[in-house]
């Protein structure tokens, strides 16, 4: 009987500040939200990625944290190993494949939700009909079925990736328990997740964004 192997785990430090290279210049609630790892965890490593030239902090009430060149470079290098070291790019490279053939029905799910047609007329959707974002939401709903599979491949390859379909889940279930932003509109949206999982997937495979 042949046995399943664990997903690979990432290093704490390579988690924060691959976090930065997917999600871009954040707080640290944002990428503590995005790793799962607890805040004061996330600024020490901060602290730390900081004092190696990785990472650079602007002060300031919209301040906030984000990479150097180097930290770039380095997140690149790192997260190549990471790959090669698991073995696991043909894996990663399907489950893209198959994030591919959903994104544009996503991005379209989320004009839906953001505009909707009033006698003939293409407006913002104020969220004033509840059977029209009922229908919307259905619709996320089915979708997020869907997707369900291609996290669970890209979790099974790298452990890391288990973050992304605990965040869509949370936005989705906030979506359905009345906040409308949870959809497309804020930092934590399953819009703002799913974009995050694209970026991420790009970089761990070394793909150009075009």
């Amino acid at each position: 009987m042949t046995q399943s192997v664990p997903p690979r785990t990432t290093s704490t430090d390579l988690l924060v500040l691959h976090a930065l290279r997917c999600i871009g210049f954040s707080g640290i609630a944002g990428v503590a939200g995005a790793t799962g790892l607890p805040e004061a965890d996330v600024e020490s490593e901060l602290i730390d990625l900081a004092v190696a030239g990785l990472v650079t902090r602007t002060a300031g009430d919209f301040g906030g944290w984000g990479l150097t060149e180097a930290g770039r470079a380095a997140d690149a290098g790192r997260i190549a190993q990471e790959v090669a070291a698991a073995g696991v790019r043909t894996r990663l490279t399907s489950a893209f494949d198959r994030f591919m053939v959903l994104n544009p029905e996503l991005l379209d799910l989320c004009t839906a939700w953001q505009t909707r047609t009033v006698d003939g007329a293409l407006t913002m959707n104020d969220h004033g009909d509840p059977s029209y974002d009922a229908r919307v939401l259905g619709l996320f709903t089915e979708f997020h079925r869907r997707a369900e599979p291609v996290c669970a491949e890209l979790s099974g390859a790298l452990a890391r990736f288990g973050r992304y379909p605990v965040r869509l889940a949370d936005a989705l279930a906030r979506a359905r328990a009345g906040e409308p932003a949870a959809v497309a509109d804020s930092t934590s949206s399953y819009h703002t997740v799913w974009f995050h999982l694209h970026e991420d997937l790009l970089a761990t495979l070394g793909i150009p964004r075009h």
